[in-house]
């Protein structure tokens, strides 16, 4: 059984996340997690170190790097929204993971399928074994996810290796009751 995740009450964690996701296929989902953030009626903040300069389609792949070097300098946590052909992705996603990694960010990984651990098809191969929390994608378990687990990163044991996922509990106490997948 993979370890789970025992949650320890906390200041809400408030520094810039920075959101790491396949811009052709998987879009969608930051645009869902945007509009969350900007609604009074869902309870979902977090500071998008993505509302930088834009980039646009025609920008070389040493301008691209530089801007989002700009945006891991103005953010201490990391998302990565985990689809279909995530895991696939090497030329900026690899990257930008190696650079949370070297970082030592925590990373909260966000199945778009659904799941609420780690998923082996679909999860980079670089975070296999991490100390990373995954959680599916709805804006409960990510916020509380945003809000709790920084905490318990900084006070892991270092030498603690393997995913992260939330019991049960937590997902009922968020109204979140749908069978694990």
């Amino acid at each position: 059984m993979l370890p789970y995740i025992h949650a320890i009450p906390q200041m809400s964690y408030r520094n810039k996340t920075y959101v790491i996701f396949d811009g052709d296929n998987d879009m969608w989902a930051y645009g869902y997690m945007k509009g969350w953030n900007q609604s009074e009626h869902i309870d979902f903040n977090f500071h998008d170190a993505h509302d930088l300069r834009p980039l646009t389609d025609r920008a070389s792949e040493e301008t691209i790097r530089g801007r989002l070097r700009e945006r891991f300098s103005n953010s201490k946590q990391a998302i990565v929204l985990i689809g279909d052909k995530t895991r696939y992705l090497y030329k900026f996603v690899r990257w930008e993971i190696e650079t949370a990694l070297d970082l030592d960010w925590p990373i909260i990984g966000v199945n778009l399928n659904g799941s609420r651990r780690y998923d082996l098809e679909r999860c980079p191969p670089i975070l296999r074994d991490r100390y990373v929390a995954h959680v599916p994608f709805k804006a409960k378990i990510i916020q509380f996810a945003l809000d709790k687990f920084p905490g318990e990163y900084a006070k892991r044991d270092r030498s603690a290796g393997g995913n992260r996922h939330y019991d049960d509990t937590i997902y009922s106490q968020l109204g979140l009751n749908e069978s694990l997948m």
